[in-house]
């Protein structure tokens, strides 16, 4: 090395001043070290709760426009298929723009990304709700550029947790941002069909929220960091590990990353399946209460449809406990068992197949039954939201996060809940039209539609046994040093256990 430093290289003088070139032969001394990046704790904790409040917003608006679905389907006039088009755009916007922001998370200001992004689809939202019956395909844009703004967010917010903490506080944290994505989604559609309840008109679901993300942004501005890549991991010196790596890259080390590969493909299964049945489940259960002769079919706006105000209740209730049980349960275990998180995840899903499967088979003879196995379908899938992520997090180094995080929602999105709406429209809308045009041939349709999903959420606990297998490999990968990765002076004594047991799995040193 010093063979090739330049003879230049000043040294500094007793008064500090740099004096002339240390003469042939001489090596300059080491650059002196990056200060520290601290934050108080009580600094973290406060924008962990902004970025939390943010998170239910963002899915509030995912699935504001499912409590009124029937209102907006008769306003616009259009079919179950282009109904499921709605929520497609949006994820397919989302998706697309994924990749972007991740790049730009990975090597630009998260916190001006993330800014950005918070303004774009509340500002697309607002306009959304002035858009005439004669112009639905702007309100299809609209959607759109919701979910575009939404994929900034929805990509970078996680990393920014995982740099601000660590180890079982990062777990718990996560699962308290996850916890919104239940939250916020069943606030969407107590929101929508409360507010459609007292203003008579659905359009006002989508004004109101524009406000709450107008706070939202001033909290983030005044109260969130943008902290190191790697900085909690790091004890705040940043990511280590040498220059900026491409694109590129970066994408081929995941590639390779089979723990990340599996997780993502379960991943997506759960989005398919959370997708499909937070689109079309209010629409579905009223249509059982109708077949049940306890509501009369609606025909024209605005739609009264108590059910929205029950399955987001549920929803809000299943998911709380579910990540909060899921967490808790994945920090107890992991003690004791190294893959014990994926473990987990498996074993909830594949308990949540027969439930879903069970809800939509009796709903046309008992309804009650039927919420009962919906409820203990969503609580299983609710529990795997945070562990999933913690796994992301533990297995794919610091500098990669963002761009990972990326990879996995576009994945997730294009075989995930981007097309399964559409694809229980559609086949709903295809079995409609070889039936006679009865309320009870509708309801068949749509629940006939909706039993693929048992088998893709049996698939997902398939992918997450198959992650279990290379779990410790590709966290011993993430690990080691020069990856931006904590030395082992900064593990502590558990971690240090965990690394001796992986010392005999010969797993890889090679760098993303």
């Amino acid at each position: 090395v010093a063979g090739k430093m330049s003879a230049q290289c000043p040294e500094p003088r007793p008064g500090g001043s740099q004096g002339q070139s240390p003469g042939p032969g001489r090596q300059c001394p080491p650059p002196a070290p990056p200060a520290r990046w601290s934050l108080p704790r009580w600094r973290a904790y406060v924008a962990a709760a902004v970025l939390c409040y943010i998170n239910l917003l963002n899915y509030m608006n995912w699935f504001i426009i499912a409590g009124v679905l029937l209102d907006v389907q008769t306003f616009f006039h259009i079919s179950d298929s282009d109904a499921g088009l709605l929520q497609t755009v949006f994820i397919g916007c989302l998706l697309l723009s994924a990749p972007v922001f991740g790049y730009l998370g990975d090597r630009h200001s998260r916190k001006a990304t993330m800014g950005f992004g918070i303004l774009l689809w509340s500002g697309a939202g607002l306009a959304g709700s002035f858009i005439p019956r004669q112009y639905a395909w702007l309100f299809f844009l609209s959607r759109g550029t919701m979910g575009t703004g939404s994929g900034s967010y929805a990509t970078i917010a996680p990393t920014v947790l995982g740099d601000l903490f660590v180890r079982d506080q990062r777990t718990c944290v996560l699962a308290a941002f996850y916890i919104f994505i239940p939250v916020g989604s069943g606030l969407g559609y107590v929101l929508g069909s409360a507010v459609t309840a007292l203003t008579g008109s659905w359009r006002w679901a989508l004004r109101i929220m524009p406000c709450l993300e107008a706070v939202a942004l001033i909290l983030l501005i005044l109260l969130v960091p943008d902290p190191p890549r790697g900085a909690a991991e790091t004890q705040g010196e940043g990511s280590a590990g040498g220059s900026r790596s491409s694109w590129f890259k970066d994408v081929r080390y995941l590639g390779r990353n089979w723990s990340f590969v599996w997780l993502t493909l379960g991943v997506t299964a759960m989005a398919f399946v959370a997708g499909a049945l937070g689109f079309w489940a209010p629409k579905f259960l009223l249509e059982a209460r109708v077949v049940h002769g306890l509501q009369p079919p609606c025909l024209q706006e605005p739609c009264s449809n108590p059910d929205s105000l029950i399955f987001g209740s549920l929803t809000i209730i299943t998911g709380v406990i579910g990540v909060i049980l899921g967490a808790e349960v994945a920090r107890r275990y992991k003690k004791a068992n190294p893959r014990a998180e994926p473990l987990i995840c498996a074993s909830s899903l594949l308990a949540a197949a027969p439930c879903l499967y069970l809800a939509l088979v009796l709903a046309p003879t008992n309804l009650l039954v039927s919420y009962v196995f919906l409820a203990l379908g969503e609580l299983l899938l609710s529990c795997n939201w945070a562990v999933a992520a913690d796994i992301l997090l533990s297995v794919v180094v610091p500098r990669c996060r963002g761009t990972a995080e990326a990879l996995q929602i576009t994945v997730g999105h294009i075989l995930g809940d981007a097309g399964s709406p559409y694809l229980m429209g559609l086949i709903s809308s295809a079995l409609r039209a070889r039936r006679p045009d009865t309320y009870l041939q509708r309801f068949l349709s749509l629940q006939q539609s909706f039993l693929c999903c048992a088998f893709v959420v049996a698939l997902g606990g398939g992918c997450f046994l198959l992650t279990a297998l290379y779990l410790e490999r590709d966290w011993a990968r993430a690990w080691q040093p020069g990856t931006g990765t904590p030395d082992s002076k900064d593990v502590d004594s558990k971690d240090l256990e965990r690394q001796a047991l992986l010392s005999g799995t010969g797993a890889s040193t090679e760098e993303p």
